[in-house]
Formats: structure tokens, sequence, C-alpha cells
């Protein structure tokens, strides 16, 4: 087998994952609708081994569930999925925060961090929020890697997918997030300059408050399961 064959499954098994996780998050494949293999096979236009591959690490990340011979359930999601789910967030992320201020970081290591912020502001200036969403995806992202441990970033980039599913939903209920902006650059300072315990309690306020919010928008009417 050349090397170039050996890696086509991989390849299509990752177009798979990632075309499903985009129409998952799209609300395209709602939550608690049933699918069949070969129906997501004809969809995306490829073999049903992909898809099976695709549908087993999306099974590890909570976004669906496999039923043998009965095909995939794409998984609700409620407001008291999301609180668990944020106090594991808050948790590793601030520990990651406090581990990149203990790094010595200059200001060119913390460059990505310091553009996201940038990148946030000016999605705001313009009322972008879809804009503002990824560049603060790109923040959360950068945040835990310069924390250093990569077992926190796999248990935080599983569970960001969640987030990122309950934020797609409620993106255009909450109000413009200002304050969010503010605790990122709060953040930012504190990873610069060192100060481990502000780093660390600053992230959990904003986590904290995050969390919040969204939990209170998935509780309106009509809310309670994505």
């Amino acid at each position: 087998m050349t090397p170039e064959t050996r890696s086509t499954p991989r390849s299509n098994t990752q177009r798979a994952l990632d075309e499903l996780r985009d129409l998952i998050f799209s609300g395209d494949l709602p939550a608690g609708s049933d699918h069949l293999e070969v129906e997501l096979a004809q969809r995306l236009g490829m073999s049903r081994t992909p898809i099976r591959e695709a549908m087993l690490t999306l099974e590890a990340q909570g976004l669906v569930e496999v039923r043998p011979r009965k095909g995939f359930r794409i998984l609700s999601l409620s407001a008291e999925d999301m609180e668990e789910i944020y106090q594991i967030l808050t948790e590793l992320e601030s520990l990651a925060a406090e581990r990149a201020a203990a790094r010595g970081l200059s200001e060119a290591d913390l460059a990505i961090l310091a553009q996201a912020i940038a990148d946030m502001d000016d999605a705001l200036s313009s009322e972008d929020r879809i804009a503002w969403a990824k560049a603060d995806d790109r923040f959360h992202a950068e945040l835990v890697r310069l924390g250093g441990n990569a077992r926190v970033a796999a248990i935080v980039g599983m569970y960001n997918d969640q987030v990122r599913r309950a934020r797609a939903t409620t993106l255009y209920m909450r109000p413009l997030p200002h304050q969010s902006n503010a605790d990122h650059r709060a953040v930012y300072a504190a990873i610069l300059d060192g100060d481990q315990e502000t780093a660390r309690k600053t992230h959990a306020k904003h986590r904290t408050n995050a969390s919040r919010l969204l939990t209170e928008l998935l509780q309106r009417p009509g809310m309670k399961h994505l």
C-alpha cells in the first residue's frame, strides 16, 4: 500500500467529520433527529466507512449517539448540560491562564492572543457577531495552548464543541459582549505581568458569567434543548 493510499481514508474521515460538525452546528442535522450511514454518505458524496468513523469521533465528543443497526441520533443539549460543561471549562481554562502567567511570556509570545482580542473589538464595532464568535474561539484555544498542557487542551477542545453549538443558537439573543472583551484584555494583561492569581481568578469569573448568561438563555421557553 502506497503512502497516498494510506492517507486517503484518513482525509475522507476528516472531511466527513468537518462537514458533519458543520451540519450539526448549523441545525441542518437537528437535535433529536435520526440518520442512517447510507443517507449521510449520499448527502456528503462519499462511502459509508468515513461516515462511520467520523460518527464515532462525534460520539466521543458528546454530539451524537451511535445506535447499532439503527444509525445515529443527534443528541440534545440542555441548560443543565451546559452548566456542567462550563464547570469543567472554567476550571481547566483558568488553570491554563494561571500556567501561562507562570511562564514569563513576552508580548511576542502573546501575539495570537492579542490579535484575537483586536479582532473581537473590530467585530463588535461593526456588530458582526459571527466574526466575534470566531475570534473568541481563537482566544480561548490560544489561551489553553499557552497553558502548555496537552491533556487539558484535548479535554477543553472536546467540550468547546458543545459551547459552540449552544452559542450558535443563542448568539443573536444576547447583548453585544462588550464585557467579555474587557475580560479578555484583563486576562491578557495578567498573563503578560506574570500575575498567576489574577489570571486565574479573572478568567474564572469570565467563564462563570458566560455560563450564567448562556444557561439563562437556554432556559427560555422553547429553548430547553438544542
